[in-house]
């Protein structure tokens, strides 16, 4: 049954699930590995990220608006390419790299927590704080989504209030030598410093997913998406800016883990540290709740498509609970074995991945989305050499690491190869 108009989303609530989406988890997360990777010039990095995101934010508005469904991401590229070998394996990378942020969001989760003990048991308490907070929400989840899910709004705008005074504390205070161009990585670095924190731009794309409930999507859609995506631009470099110039780039990357609370350190005290850490912890539980869900009811669309099992496609309680389950032992594992650095980069490998798909399925539909095409091909662009230079500076930092995102593309490829071949299972396109 159709929701009435005054049922349905207006603008301010779909660029509030954008923002919300965004500034969930990962500026918390990666903001130390940013200024660990580009010094100074971390505001400079989440700029050229912001630019790849605005770009592909073009793409998900016209499809959005051409192909409304609460399939997002999937139902576009089994749009364009049809249910065939290479969406399923999109779709099945789609999901393994929300099982990454979710580990992300966890692990600053239990980073940011951990910071408020002793030096001496703070190794302890994060993997405890880990832990706990995957197992805790995923039982919230079996039992009522709604007790966190009720709280978001407040959440997101408790969360942003409080970046708000981070900034407007801190913004008096600041040494701009430290900011100036010598005091910057070089230029290639910051391309790819800019792309490991990629994963801080992804939340946007959750606008799509709400589409068919959106009042006057053609003019709704687009302005929500463009509008979440500048003003997080907007704020992410004003946090690098305060941070890069009142803190000593030595002393971030030392509180790498959990930088934003020690970059608050100067201006508000021992109350500010207190103050981040806490809405640290608040705002990637709110983003582990959402993530958990949305990740399970990912493999459940997925397998309603026809491109996991079957056992995925069933729901108890009005909820997909095999993909829950699933989806948070994964993340569990992840998330308390492999460090901050390797999560961020497999995170925006995917994510680049997934949106350069993204692009070139809006390109290829440009005539039926009324797109300017050359700007999604510029969104493929950009994605490209995004994640060219991502495992460039890989290949350059740890080398060893260069296989992983081979290893986590070759796993969804493979999952869907062996599914064809071992089910008659046919795929369902979205309509």
């Amino acid at each position: 049954m159709d929701k009435s108009e005054n049922e349905k989303i207006g603008y301010w609530e779909a660029t509030a699930i954008g923002i919300g989406g965004m500034v969930g988890g990962g500026i918390f997360a990666v903001l130390g590995l940013s200024v660990e990777l580009t010094h100074g010039g971390a505001p400079v990095a989440f700029s050229i990220a912001g630019i790849v995101a605005l770009v592909t934010a073009y793409s998900y508005a016209r499809l959005s608006v051409a192909y409304p469904s609460q399939g997002g991401t999937v139902a576009f590229l089994d749009r364009a390419f049809g249910s065939g070998l290479f969406s399923g394996s999109a779709n099945i990378l789609l999901w393994i790299s929300y099982i990454i942020m979710l580990s992300l969001y966890a692990y600053a989760f239990g980073s940011y927590g951990a910071s408020l003990f002793s030096p001496e048991s703070r190794l302890f308490w994060k993997h405890v704080l880990i832990s706990g907070s995957i197992i805790g929400i995923t039982a919230l989840n079996l039992l009522s989504a709604k007790l966190i899910g009720e709280a978001e709004d407040w959440i997101v705008l408790i969360k942003l209030i409080i970046l708000l005074v981070f900034i407007g504390a801190g913004i008096w205070g600041i040494n701009s030598a430290r900011l100036m161009p010598p005091a910057w990585a070089p230029p290639l670095h910051l391309m790819a410093g800019g792309m490991i924190i990629f994963v801080a731009y992804e939340g946007f794309e959750l606008i799509a997913n709400s589409a068919q409930d959106v009042r006057k999507p053609s003019n709704t859609l687009p302005r929500a998406f463009y509008s979440s995506v500048v003003f997080v631009i907007v704020l992410y470099i004003l946090i690098a800016i305060v941070t890069v110039g009142t803190l000593p780039v030595g002393k971030i990357v030392a509180a790498k883990d959990y930088a934003l609370a020690e970059a608050a350190r100067p201006f508000l005290g021992r109350t500010g540290f207190w103050l981040i850490a806490i809405a640290a912890m608040l705002s990637t539980a709110s983003a582990i709740n959402a993530t958990v869900y949305g990740a399970a009811r990912l493999s459940y669309v997925i397998a309603k498509d026809g491109e996991l099992p079957v056992f995925l496609e069933k729901k108890i309680w009005n909820r997909p609970i095999e993909g829950l389950l699933i989806t948070s032992s994964t993340t569990l594992f992840i998330a308390n074995l492999v460090n901050l650095s390797s999560m961020s980069m497999l995170g925006s490998v995917g994510f680049l991945l997934i949106f350069g798909a993204v692009n070139a399925a809006n390109a290829k539909l440009a005539g039926e989305t009324g797109s300017k095409r050359w700007i999604s091909l510029s969104g493929v662009v950009l994605c490209v050499c995004a994640l060219a230079s991502l495992l460039w500076q890989t290949a350059l930092r740890s080398p060893h690491h260069l296989y992983i995102p081979f290893v986590m593309i070759g796993l969804a490829f493979l999952i869907e190869v062996v599914f064809r071949l071992g089910t008659r299972r046919k795929t369902k396109k979205f309509g």
